[in-house]
């Protein structure tokens, strides 16, 4: 099951070892509807955090960790190492959010 997949940012994983089975990676890109993009607007011009975006971000991190952990169980594998995301921006009002890392598989 794919949220069994241990994922972890460290090369090594305590107390085990395993088989590099492969690049592995979930993908997501998220946007905000018209409205809530004229209230970040008007945040800008005051300043400060513009919370609809912060939990968009969140929302989009978590998305793309469910992603890897299913394509990394797909793969066979028991964890991912070296887990780490990228983002970007598409357009003004999208965002793009990548986990990425490596497939393992326990011996």
């Amino acid at each position: 099951m794919a949220t069994d997949i241990l994922v972890t940012t460290t090369e090594h994983i305590p107390g085990q070892e395993y088989t590099v089975i492969g690049e592995v990676f979930g993908l997501t890109t998220q946007s905000k509807n018209v409205l809530r993009n004229i209230g970040a607007s008007l945040k800008n011009v005051v300043g400060g955090e513009i919370k609809d975006y912060t939990k968009m971000l969140d929302e989009s991190r978590n998305i793309a960790v469910d992603r890897l952990k299913h394509n990394a169980a797909a793969m066979g594998a028991d964890a991912v190492v070296m887990m780490r995301f990228d983002s970007g921006s598409i357009g003004t009002d999208m965002q793009s959010v990548a986990a990425y890392g490596t497939a393992v598989k326990y011996r």
